[in-house]
């Protein structure tokens, strides 16, 4: 690898995503460039489609950075020995395969894998165990949404005890239809796996537990159904009750709709403990706590900013802040691990794989069904 003070990036999939982390990367480096602490490049670009890489390398040029090279594959890239870093942003279904190869490089390559972090659990599994084999690379997962300011900022209440023991999650999502390559559960892993993975990772953080069941409701009601691609109807489900239990006694539930786009709010998230109770709202970025003893006339109101952020981005800031925590993991050279790891992917994953089981035989799946273990792994 390069020396610590230099991080030479790769992107590995340069569609939405990946030129979405070509912008976060361009401000990061400017910022560090200032703060002179590390120099950081993008160095290489890879997809096998040539649009894509005509596109990344004018958005490239747009923000000033030195034409990276171009690959129409990831192994080429590997093989380049141009880059300390990987980002996997490719679709979700080629994750696995790109990264056992990543993994199994003779040359160590540090990655940030895009949610989820692979479609299935046995996929996740196997990228777990090759991981182990490899502890010269620090593997963190895509799961960004705890780093929204609003977000985090009720983690940070959360944790502080604010709330006392928490005993019940309610995330809600009302959002627009999916994009055209997430529409089959075969490509993207389904609706729950897919973009779901995000509020099953906070509400781990959120009960400060492991899963132990889950029971689920849903179905195609209103998207996609005159849609043909390939002779093909979409098969992903666009709404949905999930009910999660943890190990610790608390229940998460989330109410996804995908056809809400009169929504004032993307995401609703409330936490209530057995002292009080705190909720979020994005993107308005408020956040509301209060305790029982106090009542309605208790309840703060704050604003949720975070003056890191350099570029706000698709994801309200929360990508720019991704890249931060990985390239501090990155800069300590094994002296802490990623923020979100591997097996935060896996069981973010695991969950929507019990949600989307639970749907479809109408019956409470287990944990240990779904990944095998008698307890969540460590």
């Amino acid at each position: 690898m390069a020396a610590a003070a230099e991080v030479r990036y790769g992107i590995v999939g340069v569609g939405m995503m990946g030129r979405e982390h070509l912008h976060n990367l361009a401000h990061l480096a400017a910022e560090v460039e200032r703060e002179q602490s590390v120099r950081v490049r993008v160095t290489g670009l890879a997809d096998p489609h040539q649009e894509s890489l005509r596109l990344g390398l004018e958005l490239a040029a747009e923000l000033s950075l030195p034409a990276p090279q171009t690959f129409s594959g990831h192994r080429e890239l590997l093989d380049s020995g141009l880059c300390d870093a990987i980002i996997v942003s490719s679709p979700n279904m080629t994750h696995y395969e790109i990264l056992m190869d990543i993994i199994g490089h003779r040359e160590p390559h540090h990655i940030l894998v895009e949610k989820p972090l692979c479609t299935t659990v046995q996929d996740c599994k196997k990228v777990i165990e090759a991981a182990k084999q490899r502890p010269d690379i620090l593997v963190q997962v895509g799961l960004e949404y705890r780093y929204m300011p609003p977000v985090a900022k009720l983690i940070d209440i959360v944790k502080r005890g604010t709330l006392g023991q928490v005993r019940m999650v309610a995330i809600r999502e009302h959002r627009f239809p999916f994009l055209v390559k997430n529409r089959f559960n075969c490509n993207s892993g389904g609706t729950l796996v897919e973009k779901c993975c995000h509020f099953f990772d906070l509400m781990r953080l959120f009960a400060a537990a492991n899963p132990v069941c889950v029971m689920a409701s849903g179905a195609i009601d209103v998207n996609h159904k005159d849609e043909v691609y390939d002779g093909k109807v979409p098969d992903i489900i666009d709404n949905a009750y999930v009910i999660v239990e943890f190990d610790n006694g608390s229940r998460g539930m989330l109410d996804l709709c995908m056809f809400a786009e009169g929504s004032r709010n993307e995401q609703e998230i409330c936490v209530v403990g057995d002292i009080g109770k705190g909720e979020t709202f994005v993107p308005e970025s408020i956040v509301r706590f209060g305790k029982r003893t106090e009542g309605r006339d208790g309840v703060v109101t704050i604003m949720a900013e975070d003056e890191r952020i350099k570029y706000q981005g698709l994801h309200h800031g929360s990508s720019y802040l991704e890249h931060l925590n990985f390239l501090s993991a990155i800069k300590a050279q094994g002296a802490s691990g990623p923020s979100v790891n591997l097996i935060d992917g896996l069981l973010s994953v695991a969950i929507g794989v019990a949600g989307q089981l639970s749907i479809e035989q109408g019956r409470f799946v287990t944990m240990e069904e779904v990944h095998g273990l008698k307890s969540a792994p460590d």
